[in-house]
């Protein structure tokens, strides 16, 4: 009888805490933001190890059930799991990017840079040779360095605040927020058109994860609004001064925040998510030796089509820096 209804409650209560998560990350609720702060694959291995021991030690009726539920869950919901529907996508390759169909590719990276505090990535971003480059927790001194390393002298570069845009064609116009880090300036290409281009990095995500404290669920919802906040302040700033939507818009950076969170679903509409799109690999970009949530990424509007991209592991930082490779009419000769 203790068996059957110790095998009852494990079910009962992998059941609870899939209805509480799959809640949580379909309606992402402020007063729930230190849930999902993690991924939704750490609490589908609780769940499925709560059913697992109740089918392997317990028989228990539904476990099999309540497992292969947690199972479909992860496979929709895991950001991770979306790579699966790009199978036979290749990556970007180092060098140069390869041409698609004949036609020339726009490669972009962005990397946070720690500051140097891991050394300096310049060549590890020069191996990739790549035509713009977004750059976090960096000063002015830095962005010039890995610019030279780049293009050898010949390429433009931006720095505000803590923020760096690395461009191997001529930066024609700069936006600064003197509220936060985020960046904006225009880059004319050889065919004569011109790409906005915004660098984002948006407020430290909160790291209190005592979730039996009541002052971290507060703490993650605060520090999300004011992410929230920023994102909106800077989608504002390029309206303004652009002909956003309907301007060829590359956005990217260091969001502090996954995949998943809500702050992204502000950028739905008008934007591509590189790696959702054409992203080959393992995608999550920090922590660098376990990489866990994809917090940095690369956007652009329907002018541009992602066809390829990869995380990139670099002993120089503590974030994975993004490659991606985007087929778009507007290079070329003039």
């Amino acid at each position: 009888m203790f068996r059957r209804r110790l095998g009852w409650i494990l079910v009962g209560t992998s059941l609870l805490l899939h209805i509480f998560t799959v809640y949580c990350f379909a309606r992402q609720p402020d007063r729930f933001a230190a849930f999902t702060v993690m991924p939704i694959w750490m609490w589908g291995g609780i769940g499925l190890f709560l059913s697992s021991v109740a089918f392997y030690f317990l028989r228990a009726s539904l476990s099999l059930v309540m497992t292969a539920v947690w199972a479909v869950t992860l496979l929709v919901g895991a950001d991770e799991a979306r790579v699966l529907a790009n199978f036979g996508k290749s990556p970007p390759l180092r060098g140069r990017a390869q041409d698609e169909d004949g036609k020339p590719v726009l490669r972009v990276i962005t990397l946070n840079c720690g500051e140097f505090k891991y050394g300096n990535p310049a060549l590890d971003i020069a191996a990739w040779q790549p035509d713009i480059v977004l750059l976090q927790d960096i000063a002015p001194t830095q962005v010039r360095m890995i610019a030279d390393v780049i293009y050898g002298g010949h390429g433009d570069y931006r720095v505000h605040d803590t923020n760096g845009i690395i461009t191997r064609w001529r930066i024609q116009r700069e936006i600064r927020n003197p509220t936060q880090r985020d960046h904006q300036v225009t880059i004319q290409i050889p065919s004569g058109a011109t790409i906005e281009v915004v660098n984002v990095h948006l407020r430290t995500a909160a790291t209190d994860l005592r979730l039996w404290d009541r002052s971290a669920w507060q703490a993650h919802r605060t520090n999300r609004a004011l992410r929230d906040n920023e994102l909106t302040l800077t989608r504002n700033i390029l309206e303004q001064t652009s002909g956003f939507p309907n301007t060829p818009t590359l956005l990217g950076g260091d969001f502090n925040s996954p995949a998943s969170d809500v702050v992204h679903r502000q950028l739905a509409r008008d934007f591509l998510d590189a790696f959702a799109t054409a992203g080959t690999g393992w995608g999550d970009t920090f922590q660098r030796r376990l990489p866990i949530l994809r917090i940095d990424h690369l956007y652009v509007t329907r002018h541009f089509t992602p066809i390829r991209c990869c995380a990139v592991t670099t002993r120089n930082s503590d974030h994975r820096m993004v490659v991606a490779d985007f087929l778009t009419n507007l290079i070329g000769k003039p």
